[in-house]
C-alpha cells in the first residue's frame, strides 16, 4: 500500500480514534494543571530566612553572571558567592525613628572567593537586612553590608553601606520575588517535629 493510499484511509475512517489526542492536547495546555506545584512563601520568618540563606549563593552568581557580562570584558575582578551563614535574628535598635513595626532584622555573613591577577582571594560580606510583610508577601527594604578578609584579618571590615542594589541586595529581591510567585520549593516540614 503506498502511502497517499494510507493517508486516504485514515482521513476516511472514523475520527473518533483522533478525538483522545485532542483533550489530552487540552489538558496539558490548560492553565489549571501547572508544570510545577505553586509552594505558597510562609508567613514565618525563621523558614524563609533559612530557604532564602541557603539559595542565595546561587541567586547572587546568577545576579553576578547577568549583570557582569562576559568574563573577557570585565575591568574588576569578579567574585563568586560560595556560602552564606546562618542567620542571626537578634535586633539592634533602632531609635525612635524607627519606620515600621513590622520590619524584620537579619543578621548574616557570605563568604566570597575573587581571582585577582591569578590569585584567589577570599572576602566576607557582613550583611544587615531588613525585610518587611506586607499584604501579597515579603519584601526587601534595605541591606546595609560591609566587605572584610577571610579569615578575619588586622584590617577589620569596611563600614557599612546600603547595598539594595549591590549584588546581594539584588539576589535578595529576586529570590523574594519567586517566593511571592511560588516558585521556590521549601522542604516538606518533618510530621515527627524537629
Amino acid at each position: 500500500m503506498g502511502l497517499l493510499a494510507l493517508l486516504v484511509l485514515l482521513l476516511s475512517h472514523d475520527h473518533s480514534a483522533w478525538a483522545g489526542f485532542g483533550s489530552l492536547r487540552s489538558e496539558v495546555n490548560s492553565p489549571s494543571t501547572p508544570i510545577r506545584p505553586h509552594n505558597p512563601c510562609p508567613a514565618e520568618l525563621e523558614p524563609l530566612v533559612a530557604q532564602l540563606l541557603n539559595d542565595l549563593p546561587t541567586y547572587s552568581n546568577l545576579v553576578a553572571s547577568r549583570s557582569l557580562g562576559h568574563p573577557e570584558e570585565r575591568s574588576s575582578p569578579f567574585g563568586t558567592v560560595l556560602v552564606a551563614s546562618q542567620p542571626d535574628f537578634t535586633p539592634l535598635p533602632l531609635g525612635e525613628t524607627a519606620p515600621r513595626e513590622n520590619l524584620h532584622q537579619i543578621f548574616f555573613t557570605t563568604l566570597e572567593r575573587q581571582y585577582w591577577q591569578q590569585q584567589a582571594v577570599s572576602l566576607q560580606h557582613y550583611h544587615w537586612l531588613f525585610l518587611v510583610q506586607g499584604d501579597d508577601g515579603w519584601r526587601l527594604s534595605l541591606i546595609y553590608s560591609s566587605l572584610g578578609a577571610y579569615p578575619a584579618g588586622r584590617r577589620g571590615a569596611t563600614p557599612p553601606q546600603e547595598s539594595s542594589q549591590g549584588l546581594v541586595g539584588q539576589a535578595i529581591a529576586l529570590w523574594l520575588r519567586d517566593c511571592r510567585a511560588g516558585a521556590i520549593a521549601f522542604p516538606e516540614a518533618d510530621p515527627m517535629g524537629p
